[in-house]
């Protein structure tokens, strides 16, 4: 149970990335194989999508992460970290009226502010024991060309560039 602040930076859309490696199924309820490059792909476009609508619509976002957890609370989970308190509030109650990819969105203050913190540094080695189902974030990468297009080059210049207007 996390405590729910009442100002943050940072939101969490709760269960909005659908991971087709974990969804792709036939009618008879077989599973699908989605390659990697396929899966990557798909992630890569939601991310761009999500990230580029969050930021024209809401302002600055410094930090984007989704997880790649199993586990009922963190599957699928957003956390979208703005530089200011505002754009966060306001994000949160404009998105909770919204719907993405057929289903609701559940937006909501996050208290997140250093994923550094959040996230397992066993996943990150490759060393995670408890697989999809540990409790701290497994954060989903980015391809590197999606992470300089949105977030530059340089380490400080955390913004997509302001001649990328476009909507899918």
């Amino acid at each position: 149970l996390h405590n729910k602040p009442t100002f943050s930076q940072t939101i969490v859309l709760l269960n909005l990335y659908q991971n087709p490696q974990n969804t792709a199924q036939t009618a008879d309820g077989s599973h699908c194989h989605v390659s990697d490059e396929e899966v990557q792909e798909h992630y890569d476009n939601f991310f761009e999508e999500v990230f580029t609508e969050l930021q024209e619509k809401y302002g600055e976002i410094e930090e984007m992460n989704v997880c790649d957890n199993l586990g009922d609370h963190l599957v699928g989970n957003v956390y979208v970290k703005f530089r200011r308190e505002e754009d966060a509030e306001r994000a949160v109650a404009e998105l909770n009226n919204r719907w993405f990819n057929g289903q609701a969105v559940h937006a909501e203050l996050s208290p997140v502010t250093d994923f550094r913190e959040s996230c397992c540094r066993q996943y990150e080695m490759g060393e995670c024991t408890r697989g999809g189902f540990c409790n701290f974030m497994h954060l989903r990468p980015i391809s590197r060309n999606l992470q300089r297009q949105l977030y530059g080059r340089g380490p400080r210049h955390r913004s997509p560039p302001r001649s990328h207007t476009g909507h899918r």
